[in-house]
């Protein structure tokens, strides 16, 4: 099989990365290759993971690059000098461009701790989406992997798992339940389902 090779795009503790690189580990991901770990934090957990993984880093530091159009040429060209054909966004904080998710139609994803179309969108993110469902009295949440279009959260859903919402949660209880039940086991296997897609359309 013709492996379809991996970029995932952090920019902070890097668990969802941790259970890509675990899965691939154990033979879950076999159409894809883990092949880079991107980060826009020089200081996330994450490149130490990739590190101990033996995965290539690159970094486009916010700090250091505050433009974000240049943060998005450096990552372009470590994409194209690593010949990606997917990308995972797991805890990726930058909003990306119009022109950048077009280059990597329905070949980029994203995993957001929620069920969409329930709170996600611009503004929601980490601990604020657990907050606002726990605010709402939603009694089941979750998370949701999906395409990546130019509208935030927007693109078409691959794979959704359910968690309830338990009494006395608080949103670090919560957010740590659904990223154990449900971000951790959708995730990788999204990955695989669209590498297994992308590497039979190379076959065509």
């Amino acid at each position: 099989m013709n492996k379809i090779r991996v970029a995932v795009l952090c920019s902070g503790g890097g668990t969802n990365l941790q259970a890509i690189l675990d899965s691939a580990a154990a033979g879950r991901i076999p159409a894809g290759e883990i092949a880079l770990v991107v980060s826009d934090n020089a200081s996330a957990y994450a490149l130490e993971r990739a590190k101990k993984a033996g995965i290539e880093t690159v970094v486009a530091d916010k700090k250091e690059i505050p433009d974000r159009a240049e943060r998005e040429r450096r990552i372009l060209a470590a994409l194209e000098a690593h010949d990606i054909g997917l990308i995972v966004l797991a805890g990726f904080m930058t909003i990306l461009s119009e022109a950048f998710t077009r280059k990597y139609d329905h070949r980029m994803i994203n995993v957001h701790p929620s069920l969409i179309p329930s709170f996600c969108g611009p503004g929601f993110y980490g601990l604020k989406v657990h907050e606002a469902a726990l605010s709402r009295g939603v009694k089941v949440t979750g998370a949701t992997v999906h395409y990546v279009n130019e509208v935030c959260d927007g693109g078409p859903i691959i794979a959704q798992k359910a968690v309830c919402v338990e009494e006395g949660d608080t949103p670090e209880t919560l957010q740590k339940r659904v990223m154990r039940e449900a971000e951790w086991i959708i995730l990788p296997q999204a990955v695989e389902t669209v590498c297994e897609r992308l590497s039979k359309e190379r076959e065509i």
